[in-house]
């Protein structure tokens, strides 16, 4: 008797509670699909704002593709190529110092060109916006640098470079990054031909 009772009472709770569960899943339907929706937008919203990064960078720099052209523009070669401490690896920066000087950042303008040399050619992979932590900060209310979207790495004091504290984005626009178009690290480019 008691096992009939049970029974009745679980039928009964589970006959009242599969309307109202299918109701509640009926109403929610559209807000998850509207959620799954935002989400999808927001991806491509991101995407389509690193495409653009890209497409800037590679359009302001075409002219270096020739690194000869690089010289007359205001860029040198800084410290050599630069090597991952575990994989990758940066290139050899060429730095514009007026533009590292100046405390702003223009996409149309980078700080650095980053060039790997490999069998005897010196090919353009990327470029890298640099600007003094200090100064950027105390001009631009205590706001890390953000450039389309892409909000600038911080790289402190004492580091390999020898460099006060600053921010830092590197753009490989010219060779593709498996770990993104935005990490230091590019496990593409080598040292090897320096």
């Amino acid at each position: 008797m008691v096992i009939r009772i049970l029974t009745f009472i679980h039928n009964t709770s589970m006959s009242t509670l599969r309307p109202m569960l299918l109701s509640g899943l009926i109403t929610a339907a559209p807000f998850l699909v509207a959620a799954d929706s935002s989400a999808h937008g927001h991806n491509a919203r991101a995407s389509a704002d690193q495409a653009r990064l890209v497409q800037i960078v590679r359009n302001a720099t075409k002219q270096f593709l020739d690194v000869n052209n690089a010289g007359s523009a205001g860029y040198g070669p800084f410290l050599g190529c630069v090597s991952g401490p575990d994989h990758g690896a940066m290139g050899v920066h060429y730095v514009n110092g007026g533009l590292v000087g100046d405390g702003e950042i223009d996409a149309s303008h980078p700080e650095a060109l980053i060039y790997e040399t490999l069998n005897g050619q010196t090919r353009l992979v990327g470029v890298e916006f640099i600007v003094d932590s200090a100064t950027w900060l105390s001009n631009h209310n205590n706001t890390p640098p953000v450039l389309e979207g892409q909000v600038f790495n911080l790289v402190g004091s004492p580091n390999r470079y020898n460099l006060p504290p600053f921010f830092e984005l590197h753009v490989w626009a010219w060779r593709h990054n498996p770990n993104g178009a935005f990490v230091d690290w590019n496990d593409h480019v080598t040292c090897a031909g320096q």
